[in-house]
């Protein structure tokens, strides 16, 4: 199978030069010209595919060579960018970096090289003028395998800094495709863990991202980007399928047909649209607390014969009528504590479902969730665990071994994980890790009780398609 999808991607010498305002600002742009537009981030990024799906009006999807293996990748892009004219993907940190002593591994480079992409790149300008023609040079040369089609120049201070700019990169034949100032109504506020997710922002959000939009139309040659962008070529890649996924690594199908939520759905973990699923009902959460979740966990779900049921557990006093098994995923609780904590009638719920062998998946903020207290705020109490916030922060790729036999995975079950937070969980006596991991330092994490797998481990389920396969089964005989 053959993609053939105009692509680009938007890349970067280094983070904060603007690659996410230039990114959501294009796919805004393109999307407003009445294009279909399918937004991408390399790299286990949640927060910025939230604004990427406001712009896109499609769910933004990540490209995680780390966590996923780089022969997902073109499947994973083609399954996201079906049907569509155009697709934008967003580039993460500076163009060559990747996993820590990994060499190319995860980068957006080598995403790039994997999808056959041309590459942007978006300088920040603002604080040189003829030196940006070497910082080109040395991006466009250091490997010939990736090809930088064009510049776009970041926070020109003046048409006079423009000019000089533009002149300097006459000589290294890489051409400008746009200049932007800076701008106030484009910035996006930031906290302990980088960016606030767009969910929780709204109007603002909106506000943010049409501005962005309308300073890229303003400010960069359109039609310039979409030729580059049909220079792509042809991609040697069928489009990644949930049950044929499941299939691959020996699930029994559902028992009955069940189709996926097409690519362009604009909310992961929504109701799905079609017949009703007669199988276990698993409740997802979501809402401004937990934000963090890939899209295809919902259609692996889904295409394993559960019924997904999204709810918010700021707002919602009980899980959904059924629930056979529950999924929290990441997100911010800390920054939600008090209102989680005074939602005392879920979390009798949450409690009593755990409780009742029902399997129940948690991810980093889905750990905190589930903890006895969050900085001394009541929580759920499913682990005799106490949650509370720390100065340091944990960052970074994680291989990891499941401990034992969970929900989620059998003993020995391999996966890859990242971790991003800035919270520290003590464990009570006597409880059961989760995984064993290799990073900065050999360890075990995470809880496995009853039917709870918790874990601060981020996680990609099509890398592993029997996690979801084994979980639906779960619930379904729980």
């Amino acid at each position: 199978m053959v993609t053939s999808v105009p692509r680009l991607v938007i890349a970067a010498p280094a983070s904060g030069s603007g690659k996410t305002t230039v990114a959501t600002g294009l796919m805004a742009a393109l999307a407003g010209r009445g294009l279909a537009v399918s937004p991408h981030k390399v790299g286990p990024d949640y927060i910025d595919p939230g604004y990427h799906t406001l712009a896109a009006g499609r769910t933004g999807r990540n490209l995680d060579a780390y966590l996923c293996g780089p022969e997902l990748i073109g499947p994973l892009f083609a399954h996201g960018a079906r049907g569509c004219d155009v697709a934008v993907v967003e580039g993460v940190m500076g163009l060559f970096d990747g996993a820590a002593g990994e060499g190319e591994l995860a980068s957006t480079a080598q995403v790039a090289k994997v999808l056959g992409a041309p590459v942007v790149l978006v300088v920040d300008a603002s604080a040189q003028s003829r030196s940006v023609a070497a910082l080109v040079h040395g991006f466009a040369t250091w490997d010939p395998a990736v090809r930088i089609g064009g510049v776009i120049l970041n926070k020109a201070a003046s048409d006079r800094h423009e000019a000089l700019l533009r002149e300097a990169l006459e000589s290294v034949g890489v051409p400008v495709l746009g200049a932007l100032r800076r701008a106030a109504a484009v910035s996006t506020p930031s906290r302990h863990l980088g960016l606030v997710p767009a969910a929780e922002r709204d109007a603002a959000a909106v506000a943010a991202v049409a501005a962005m939009g309308a300073m890229v139309a303003d400010g960069c040659d359109l039609e310039g980007l979409l030729r580059l962008a049909r220079g792509a070529g042809p991609l040697p890649a069928a489009a990644w399928d949930a049950a044929a996924a499941l299939a691959a690594c020996g699930a029994e199908p559902p028992p009955v047909a069940a189709s996926v939520p097409p690519p362009g759905a604009p909310v992961p973990g929504a109701p799905h649209a079609g017949p009703r699923i007669a199988g276990p009902r698993i409740a997802v959460a979501g809402g401004a607390a937990f934000t963090f979740s890939y899209a295809e966990h919902t259609e692996l779900l889904i295409a394993a014969g559960a019924e997904v049921v999204p709810f918010d557990p700021l707002r919602d006093e009980r899980l959904p009528e059924g629930t056979r098994g529950l999924v929290v995923g990441g997100g911010f609780p800390e920054v939600y504590a008090e209102e989680l904590s005074a939602n005392e009638p879920l979390r009798g719920a949450v409690a009593h479902l755990a409780e009742s062998g029902a399997p129940v998946a948690a991810e980093c903020a889905g750990l905190l969730y589930l903890c006895r207290d969050l900085d001394g705020l009541p929580m759920c109490g499913v682990l005799d665990a106490g949650a509370r916030m720390s100065e340091r922060l944990t960052l970074g790729y994680r291989d990891a071994v499941a401990v034992g036999d969970s929900v989620l995975a059998a003993a020995g079950t391999r996966m890859r994980g990242h971790e991003f937070h800035r919270t520290v969980v003590e464990p009570g006596a006597g409880t059961a890790p989760a995984w064993g991991v290799r990073g900065p330092e050999r360890r075990v994490e995470g809880f496995v009780q009853h039917g709870v797998h918790a874990s601060y481990l981020h996680t990609h389920w099509a890398a592993r398609p029997g996690v979801a396969r084994r979980f639906v089964e779960r619930c379904r005989t729980s």
